[in-house]
C-alpha cells in the first residue's frame, strides 16, 4: 500500500515538475526520483518475500540429520541451564540452603491415575522430605515421566520446578529430553491448540540459536515434533478456570506415550479443573507438600541469620518452635512466608519484635504486615551500586513508595489483561495508552519538521508542505502496527556468516533492476531518452543499493547463530535499539547518496545533503518491522507524565528483578509471587475506595 502510494505521488511531482522553472524544477524532480526509490524498495520488498516463499514451497528444505538434532539439543541444554543457574542466583534459592519442603505423593485418589500406570510396582515418591537428586531420580523411573506439583499459596511449586529443571540438566544423558520451563500464562489456546505447536513457537521465541543458519530450518518444530523436549508448564492455576480445563484436555490429547511433562498448579484449581475435564492428566504422578514444622522452620530462619543477630531474634525462635506464636507458625509453615521473613526482617537486620506481637494474633495480618514492609525493606537493605554491576544490588536509586506506585500500576495492568495475567513485557507497555493520539502528534511534528525544513531549503513553501503532508501521513500510517510489534533479534557476529551475505546481494541486483525500469518508464516517454537513461541509472542505484542497506542487513544481523544466548528481557530491549541505530545509519547512507544525485542535478549543496539526509532518516526508520523500541519511547514519556511508570522504565524493571521484587522467564518479567502481585492491586482497590468514601457528601 505504501509502495503504491510513494509511487503515484513520485509521478504527480514528475508532472508537476515542468511547470516550474531553474532550481524550482530540478528540487521537485529530485524529490520525484527519491520518492521513486522508496516506492522501488517498498514494492522490491514485497517481491523478494513473494519470491522467498515460492521457492521455500517449490524446494522444501532437507530434514534434519541425527547429529544435527543431537547438536541442537546440546545448545539448548546449555542454554536452559545459562538461563535458571543466574535466575536461581538472583532468587536466592540455595542460600543457605533450599527450603525444607517436604513432599509426597497425593492422597487425594481423584486427581491421580492408576497407580499401575504412573509407575511399576508402587507409586513413587512415598517419602516424606525431598532431595533434589532422589526427586530427579523419582522421576526417570516413571512410565511415562510425567509429574505434577500440586500445593497451596506460596508452597514453592515453581521454586521446586526451577529445582528440578536443573537437576535434570545436570545429569542428562545425551537420549533423554531437554526440559524446559515455560510460565502457563503464555498458552493461548485459540491460536495454538495443540501444546507441540505452542511449545515450538516459544522455542524460537526464547532461543534464537535453534533458528540458526547451521543448523538448517524448523529446528524448534523438528524438536518438539520428535519428542526431545520436555515441557515444565509452571503456573496452570494462574490461567481463567474455562482455559484450565481446556488446557488439560490440550495435553491429554496432545501427549503421545513417550512424551515427557512436569506441570504446578494450586490443589484447589487443578481439583476443579479435573472435576469439569471429568478425567485426570493421563499416566501422570502428582506429588502435594507437607506444611512445614514450627521447629524446621525455626531451624531454617536460625541458619539463615547472621553470627550475631539481634537480641530479639531467640524470643522469635523459641516462640515459634513452642508454639506460643500460631499466625507466625502458619506463616513460616510456607516457602513464601519464609521467604518475606528473611528479606523484611533478616536480610535489613532490624528488630523481628513485631513478629512476635503479630505472630500471636491473626496469620493474614501478619501475611498482609510483611507484604507491606517486603518492599521498603528490600529497597533500603540493597542500595544501588557505585561500581561495576553486582546481581543483588539496583543500579539506580529509587524511593520505596516510587518503586511501591509503579509495581501496583503493573499489577493493575495485568489483572486487567485476563488473557496473560503474569507476563509483563516492556515492548507491552506501548499497549498501555492509546496509540493513536501518540501516532497522531509524531505525524504532526514529524511533517511539521520536514515540511519546514525543506521549505527553507528550497525557498518554496508549498512543496515543503506537500513534503510535510506526505511524511506526516506515512507516519500516521506506517506506526499503527509498532505498538503491536514484538521485538527483534540482532547478531553482530561475522566469522562464518559472510557467505549469508549473497542472498542479500543478489536480491539488491533485482530490486536495483526493478528501480531502473520504473526509473526508464517514469522519465523515459515524458523527458526523453537522455533523461530516461539518467533516471533509471539514478533510480536503479539508489533502489538496489538502499534496498542492501535498508532492509538486506537488517535481515542479515537478524539471523541467528548458534552461539546467541537465551532472550532476556534486557536482551531483547537492547536488540531492538540496535536494530534501531542500524537503521538510522542506513537511511542516512541512503540519505547521502540521495544527496550526490541532487547534486549532480546542479542542486544547492544544503537542498541536495540536508534534504537527502533527513528524508533518509525518514525512509530508514519507517521501513522494516520490529520498531517495537521506538513504541516503547513513543508511550513511555505518555505514562511518565501521569505518574505511572518513570521515565527510565526499562532501568525500573531490571533493578525490580534485582531486588528480588520480581523474576523472569524467558523476555518476560513476572512478580516474584503472584501473591505479592495480589496484595498490591488489592491494597490499590482499598485506597480508592477509602478516598471515595472520604469524598463522598455528607447525607
Amino acid at each position: 500500500m505504501l509502495g503504491i502510494l510513494l509511487l503515484a505521488l513520485s509521478t504527480a511531482f514528475l508532472l508537476w515538475a515542468p511547470r516550474f522553472g531553474g532550481g524550482v524544477g530540478r528540487t521537485i524532480g529530485t524529490a520525484s526520483l527519491l520518492t521513486a526509490v522508496g516506492s522501488v524498495v517498498t514494492l522490491g520488498n514485497s517481491l523478494m518475500q513473494f519470491l522467498s516463499w515460492w521457492r521455500r514451497r517449490a524446494t522444501p528444505a532437507p530434514a534434519p540429520t541425527s547429529a544435527t538434532i543431537g547438536t541442537a539439543k546440546d545448545i539448548l541444554a546449555g542454554l536452559v541451564t545459562q538461563q535458571w543457574r543466574e535466575e536461581t542466583l538472583l532468587r536466592s534459592v540455595s542460600d543457605p540452603e533450599p527450603m525444607p519442603l517436604p513432599w509426597r505423593s497425593t492422597e487425594r485418589r481423584e486427581l491421580v491415575d492408576h497407580p499401575e500406570i504412573i509407575a511399576k510396582g508402587t507409586v513413587a515418591f512415598p517419602g516424606t522430605d525431598v532431595h533434589i537428586e532422589d526427586l530427579a531420580r523419582n522421576f526417570r523411573a516413571l512410565r511415562c515421566r510425567r509429574l505434577v506439583l500440586l500445593g497451596g499459596p506460596g508452597t514453592g511449586k515453581t521454586t521446586l520446578a526451577v529445582q528440578l529443571v536443573l537437576e535434570l540438566l545436570r545429569t542428562r544423558r545425551p537420549e533423554e529430553h531437554v526440559p524446559v520451563l515455560l510460565s502457563a500464562s503464555r498458552w493461548d489456546d485459540r491460536l495454538y491448540p495443540r501444546l507441540q505447536d505452542w511449545l515450538a513457537a516459544c522455542l524460537a521465541t526464547d532461543y534464537p540459536a535453534l533458528r540458526a543458519e547451521d543448523l538448517g530450518p524448523g529446528i524448534p518444530e523438528t524438536l518438539v515434533a520428535r519428542g526431545e523436549v520436555l515441557p515444565v508448564i509452571d503456573g496452570l492455576d494462574e490461567l481463567p478456570e474455562h482455559a484450565r480445563a481446556k488446557m488439560l484436555t490440550a495435553l491429554n490429547r496432545s501427549l503421545c506415550e513417550t512424551d515427557d511433562l512436569i506441570l504446578t498448579c494450586r490443589t484447589e484449581q487443578f481439583a476443579e479443573s479435573v472435576e469439569q475435564l471429568g478425567d485426570v492428566l493421563k499416566a501422570t504422578a502428582v506429588i502435594e507438600p507437607q506444611p512445614m514444622t514450627p521447629r524446621a522452620a525455626a531451624d531454617y530462619l536460625e541458619a539463615c541469620l547472621p553470627p550475631v543477630p539481634h537480641p530479639a531474634w531467640p524470643r522469635v525462635l523459641d516462640a515459634l518452635r513452642s508454639g506460643a506464636a500460631p499466625a507466625l507458625a502458619e506463616v513460616s509453615s510456607t516457602s513464601l512466608g519464609l521467604w518475606l521473613i528473611r528479606a523484611t526482617y533478616i536480610a535489613p537486620r532490624v528488630d523481628p519484635a513485631p513478629l512476635l506481637e503479630l505472630g500471636r494474633g491473626s496469620a493474614t495480618e501478619l501475611h498482609d504486615h510483611l507484604c507491606d514492609q517486603l518492599i521498603p525493606a528490600l529497597v533500603n537493605a540493597r542500595p544501588p551500586t557505585d561500581g561495576p554491576a553486582q546481581p543483588f544490588r539496583p543500579r539506580h536509586a529509587w524511593s520505596p513508595e516510587q518503586v511501591g506506585r509503579w509495581l501496583t500500576y503493573l499489577s493493575q495492568q495485568l489483572i486487567l489483561r485476563e488473557e496473560d495475567p503474569r507476563d509483563m513485557a516492556w515492548w507491552h507497555l506501548a499497549r498501555h495508552s492509546p496509540s493513536r493520539p501518540v501516532r497522531l502528534w509524531a505525524g504532526i511534528v514529524i511533517g511539521v519538521v520536514v515540511g519546514a525544513v525543506f521549505a527553507l531549503l528550497t525557498g518554496v513553501p508549498l512543496a515543503g508542505a506537500a513534503l510535510g503532508l506526505l511524511s506526516a501521513l506515512a507516519v500516521v500510517i506506517v506506526t499503527g502496527s509498532w505498538f503491536t510489534e514484538s521485538p527483534g533479534h540482532a547478531d553482530f557476529r561475522l566469522r562464518g556468516r559472510l557467505a549469508e551475505l549473497v542472498p542479500v546481494l543478489r536480491d539488491g541486483v533485482l530490486v536495483g533492476a526493478l528501480g531502473a525500469l520504473i526509473g526508464w518508464l517514469m522519465a523515459g516517454p515524458m523527458w526523453g531518452t537522455g533523461v530516461g537513461l539518467i533516471a533509471a541509472r539514478n533510480v536503479g542505484l539508489l533502489s538496489g543499493i538502499g534496498f542492501v542497506v535498508v532492509l538486506g542487513l537488517i535481515r542479515w544481523v537478524e539471523h541467528p547463530t548458534t552461539s546467541a544466548t537465551a532472550r532476556s528481557p534486557r536482551s531483547t530491549w537492547q536488540a531492538d535499539r540496535r536494530l534501531t541505530v542500524i537503521r538510522v545509519i542506513s537511511g542516512l547512507v541512503v540519505g547521502l547518496m540521495g544527496g550526490a544525485i541532487g547534486l549532480e542535478a546542479r542542486l544547492s549543496p544544503s537542498v541536495a545533503i540536508g534534504g537527502g539526509l533527513l528524508l533518509g532518516l525518514l525512509f530508514g526508520l519507517l521501513l522494516g518491522s520490529h520498531h517495537a523500541w521506538l513504541a516503547y519511547n513513543l508511550t513511555v514519556p505518555r505514562l511518565a507524565t501521569k505518574g505511572r511508570l518513570p521515565l527510565r522504565a526499562m532501568d525500573f524493571l531490571d533493578d525490580a528483578h534485582r531486588l528480588g521484587l520480581l523474576r523472569t522467564e524467558g523476555p518476560y518479567y513476572q512478580f516474584r509471587h503472584i501473591e505479592l502481585q495480589q496484595h498490591l492491586a488489592r491494597r490499590r482497590h482499598e485506597r480508592l475506595q477509602e478516598e471515595t468514601r472520604d469524598t463522598a457528601p455528607l447525607p
